[in-house]
This record gives structure tokens, sequence and C-alpha cells, in this order.
């Protein structure tokens, strides 16, 4: 073969996605044959990666929103030189695959966020783009730039029909996130055929009016064309730059090419061998010619530019040891070597001191404790920080050029938000925390469910947890929101019942690898219970009895969280005096609690006291997995109601009379 054309370099995009979407029976080829020109300029001629090391912490950080069409980044990651064989390639869509049907951060070397959901992996890069300006206004110095990496989106029309794309957007402009440069789809086509329909924005202007550079009418299948657009993109430092590429949706496919049967399913084998003789590309399914993967692996210096970065790096950490050693301890993921112990004696001094407040409050005054170890904390709310109580002593907005800069007004933006979240936690460098109220969780559900499956190190905030809020109503009353969340796997979910148990929520959340954590917590004060040392220690564990009988000798248990606890302590009392005996557990984390060894849910929860009580303000049928059927909850299956907090748990049978009635109809 002649030395390949940049053609042949993208076919062999084009028929590595259409070979693989044909043997697996399913997918969609359109996509990786409609940009695959716009990314084989892009990968060869501007990306800096290097395929040896994924994790190369200043690499740019390239993202496919548009995630459906997944074999184009696993065909780029194949002739670039990543650990991705033509046999994971041919395991397309298969069980235990590198290459599923969607691009997965976990499975995946160099793919950086788990992709699908329409509109997420752009909302996730505003946050790579932002955690990329804000370590680089914190590390760089004179002559040592070493943050300086940039963040290539793909996005298609469904991206910019979801409403997350508004969101994230408004706020990648107002931001000024210059090294944020997307690349939009323009192909006109959606599932349901021609866009015309349903999707005439003036797409430009609005990104426009959102504080982005734009720029129209690019031929995505021209690279002359497309080199130039990034070019000019990379020359805009202060405003992020969305590229129009006009494209066709499933390019070099006669029969195909420009229409909706090009979208989401195989092209047939017929249609494939005519697009090889449209493309002039004479070569067996999965066959790539010796002469473009050496093109390919000849345009990507990976490891050429993280040799040059690491001789910066090198003088760098010469003449400023300590930025460097804090930058790399943040890349890493690591705590500074004293949180421990300082975590420690603050939750023991809030043990000794006992304050009666609002977890909310709580919360607040655990961001003051620990934040200031925690360089690398960053968080916000939408909208509501002096309400979830998000602002801490030493907060400092990412609108300002202050090197410590880590508070974020998200604004009302609460689906955005919390996939922004995700983007600077897979960033590394941050750990980020996002909050809003209890029941707008549903706003940011999906982005919530990606946090658990990319995973992603965040921590999100819900304030206002119950009918407890009061007067606001039930509108703003979360009743199936603490099961909703406990529900989505590797999510931990806490609600402590005091200034203690919420300080040690979010230690276990900081302390967490693996998966993100939601932290609870009331508007209303809450009364402090008084623990043995080994209590303060077991909290942390989820689930651990707070109150036993004086002989340690029990008939009943009853099981509560946050709020809840106090009416539990109260309840138990009553019966103790009333001769049934009974043991008081508290579940700050059901999903903490579930992961303990069986040992230790047996010495809580043993399986020889089946009178079991369980008190919660929220739906009852969460809690039936603790009591079984036998037992009794007492919560609340209906929406809450417009009135004062007093009023409202009398209202709805959650009270101290109810446990203990209820306790007792157990016999």
């Amino acid at each position: 073969m002649p030395t390949p054309s940049r053609r042949d370099l993208a076919n062999a995009i084009r028929f590595l996605a259409a070979d693989a979407v044909e043997q697996a029976k399913s997918g969609h080829p359109g996509m990786p044959m409609g940009m695959a020109d716009i990314a084989e300029v892009l990968w060869n001629d501007f990306h800096r990666h290097n395929p040896s090391n994924p994790k190369w912490f200043n690499r740019d950080r390239f993202v496919l929103s548009n995630g459906h069409g997944s074999m184009l980044q696993y065909a780029l990651l194949h002739l670039s030189g990543y650990d991705l064989p033509i046999e994971q390639i041919k395991q397309f869509r298969q069980l235990h695959s590198k290459t599923a049907g969607h691009p997965e951060a976990s499975e995946t070397p160099g793919v950086e966020t788990t992709t699908g959901p329409l509109g997420q992996g752009f909302a996730n890069s505003v946050g790579f783009a932002l955690a990329e300006k804000l370590l680089a206004q914190r590390f760089n110095r004179p002559g040592f730039d070493v943050v300086n990496h940039s963040t290539w989106v793909f996005l298609g029309d469904g991206c910019l029909m979801e409403g997350i794309s508004h969101e994230a957007a408004s706020l990648a402009g107002t931001w000024g996130l210059g090294k944020l440069i997307c690349f939009w789809d323009d192909n006109q086509i959606s599932i349901d055929g021609n866009t015309a329909g349903w999707f005439t924005d003036d797409t430009g202007a609005r990104f426009e009016a959102y504080g982005w550079q734009v720029i129209r009418k690019v031929n995505g299948h021209d690279p002359v064309e497309i080199a130039q657009a990034i070019r000019t993109a990379q020359a805009e430092a202060n405003k992020p730059t969305l590229i129009c590429c006009r494209t066709v949706i499933g390019f070099g496919a006669p029969n195909k090419q420009g229409k909706e049967s090009a979208h989401g399913a195989p092209l047939g084998k017929d249609e494939i061998v005519a697009a090889r003789t449209q493309l002039n590309w004479p070569h067996e399914p999965f066959e790539t010619p010796a002469a473009v993967s050496d093109a390919w692996h000849a345009g990507n210096a990976g490891g050429v530019r993280e040799q040059e970065w690491n001789r910066l790096f090198e003088a760098y950490a010469k003449q400023y040891p300590a930025e460097a050693a804090e930058l790399m301890r943040r890349s890493r993921g690591e705590l500074p070597e004293d949180f421990a112990e300082v975590a420690d004696a603050y939750i023991g001094k809030l043990q000794h001191d006992g304050p009666v407040v609002a977890s909310r409050k709580a919360s607040q005054m655990a961001l003051d404790a620990f934040a200031p170890l925690l360089p690398e904390l960053i968080g916000g709310s939408a909208d509501l920080a002096h309400s979830n109580l998000t602002l801490w002593k030493g907060s400092k907005s990412v609108t300002s050029k202050d090197a410590g800069a880590n508070y974020i007004y998200f604004g009302v933006r609460e689906f955005a938000m919390t996939a922004i979240s995700n983007g600077l936690a897979l960033h590394g460098g941050f750990l980020p925390y996002d909050a809003t109220f209890l029941v707008f969780s549903d706003y940011s559900r999906n982005a919530l469910r990606m946090s658990a499956l990319i995973p992603a190190h965040a921590i999100h905030v819900f304030t206002h947890d119950s009918i407890g809020l009061g007067e606001d109503g039930p509108t703003h009353q979360p009743v199936e929101h603490l099961a909703s969340l406990r529900y989505i796997p590797n999510n931990d979910v806490w609600r402590g019942c005091d200034a203690v148990e919420s300080a040690v929520s979010w230690r276990q959340a900081i302390e967490r690898r693996g998966g993100p954590s939601c932290l609870v917590f009331s508007r209303q004060n809450l009364a402090h219970q008084s623990r043995t040392p080994q209590q303060v220690a077991d909290i942390a564990r989820g689930g651990y009895v707070l109150r036993d009988p004086a002989d340690g000798r029990f008939d009943l248990i009853l099981i509560a969280t946050g709020s809840e606890v106090e009416l539990a302590m109260q309840a138990g009392q009553q019966l103790d005096a009333q001769g049934v005996k009974t043991r008081v557990v508290s579940m700050p984390s059901t999903t903490t609690f579930d992961r303990q060894p069986r040992e230790w849910r047996e010495s809580v929860l043993p399986t020889s006291c089946r009178k079991r009580v369980a008190v919660e303000a929220g739906v009852t049928d969460f809690w039936r997995k603790y009591v079984g059927l036998e037992g009794a909850v007492i919560g609340i299956d209906t929406f809450g109601a417009s009135a004062p907090i007093d009023a409202l748990y009398p209202h709805f049978g959650i009270t101290v009379d109810a446990v203990v009635a209820a306790a007792k109809a157990l016999g």
C-alpha cells in the first residue's frame, strides 16, 4: 500500500466500527463513520496523550459524549496503541469484553468517563476543564506550566437536545473554560429520522449567548477545515469553543448514508461490501493494513510528550518542592497524613461537647473542621448555599483568581452540578461535593446513578431530609427519596442522627474509594446521643447498638435513622419502663451496614430476635428487609403536607406513642 492518505487513516476507523457492529449484530455504525475524519485529525495532530500510560497526569482528556458511537473511541484506542487488541474489537458488546456497548471508564484503558446517557459526558467535560483551570491557577509558576492540557469533546444532536447541555454550557461560558473544545456532529439525524421536525434551535447562537466561541459550518469530512477550526479554537484562551461540523451519518455507505437507518443498527453485509468499494478499502473485515497501522502509531508521539513533561516537572520540583509534592499527592488521591488523627480528635470533641444542632449545621461544622486539611476539597450548592450550609470559613469562589479557589456557585442546575462533580472527581486533584434539597435529588438522579456506575469519588449533600422541613409542604418534602438513593448499587447513603454521626458520615465519604456518597441532613435541630468511645467508632460500620437494657438482654429491637433516632430512644425508655426490654439500633447508613461481615450484622440484629420496629420519616417498604413481614415500620407512604413540624409528625403518626404502640402490638 502506498503512503496512506488522511482518508485511509479515517477509513480504518470506519471499517473497524462497521465490522464490529456487524459481527455483534448490535450497535451504532453511523456516528463513527460520520465523525471518523474529525477524529483522525484530532488524534493524530492535536490530542496530547500517551497510550503506554493512559493515566499520565498532564494528558489531554477526550470525552465521547455521544457514547452510543463507542466503536469510534475503541477504534481510536486500538489504532493509537492502547491496550485494546483486535480481539477486543471483535468482542464488541460481548460479555466480559473491554468494548462494552457504551464506553466505561472502569473497563477500558483510555476511556476517561462512562458515557451513554446523552449530554452527561459533555457535562463531565466541563468538570474536567474546570479542574485543569483551577489546578493551573494553583500550581503553575512562571516558566512552569505543569498543568496545561485540553479537554476535547465529541457530542451529537441528542446531547444538545438534552436539558443538561444548557445547564453545563452556561456554566462553562461563565467560568471561561478556554481549553474546553467541543465538536458537534451536526448530521441532522437522530433515531426518529431527520431532526428538522424537532430540533430547529439556532445552536450556535445559543452557545454564543452562553459566552462560547462558535465556529460554524465546518466541513466534517475536510481535514484542512477541521484542522483550521481546531487551531482557531486553541487561539481563544478565555472562552470554550463549539465547532459545528456538518457531517454525513454513515459516510461511505452508499445506500444508507445520511439516513436514520445508519444510526442504530448494523449496516448489513451487502452494504459494508458496497462501502468498501465506495471508499476504496479492499481489505477483509477487521484487517488494517500495516502502512495504516504504522501511520497511526507515528502520529502519536505520546511517550515523547510525557518525557518532555517529566523533565519540566523535575525542574519544577527542584524550584518548588512543596508545590510539586502537593500536586502529586492530590493527583494520586491520597489524603494528608494527619487527616485521620485530626478527624478522630474532632469527632471525639463533638461527642464530649454534645451540641444540639440541625444536622445540616453539623455538616457545615464538619466542613469547617475538615476542609482546612483538604485543599483538594471543592464544592458548592445549586443556589441553596445558605440553606444547605455548604459555605465554610475558607470558601473562595472559582470565578476568582485566588490560587485556592474552591467554591462553586452552581445556580439552579442540579443535574449539571452533579455531572460536573463527577468530571471533577474523574480528572483527579480534586474531591468534589455538591448540594441541594433531598427532594431535588430527582433532578440529578441519572448523574447520581452515573456517579456510582463510573465510579466517581464524589460527595452529594442533601438537606431538608423529610416532612420535618415543615411549611414548604409536599412539593419540598422528600418521602421516597432515601429509599430510591439506597437502591442505586455502589452508592453509600448516610443520614446521621446528630452532630457526631453527621461528622462521621463526612469522614467516611472523604475516605471512601471506589464510589460516591450521599450525605443527608435535617433542617430541624437534633438531640445529641450519649455514646461510649466504642460506640463512636462503631458509627463507621453504618449500623450499631446505641442503647441496650442495663442487663444486656432484650426482647425487641427498634431501628431508626436521622431525626427519628430520638423518637426510638424515647420509645425504648418507655417500653423498658413497661417491662418490654428494648434495644435501639441507629443505622445512619444501611448501605454501609449491609457490607459488614455477617458476624457484625448478626451482633447488631440477631436473627433470634424477630420483634422489630423500624422508624424513619419515609416510605416503609424499604425497611421490610430488616424487620421482615412480621415486624412493624413507622413511616410515611403518602405525600406530606404544609404545616409546622410540630403538627406534621403527629398528623402522620410518627411519634413516640406510635412506636410504643407498634412495638407492643407485636406481642
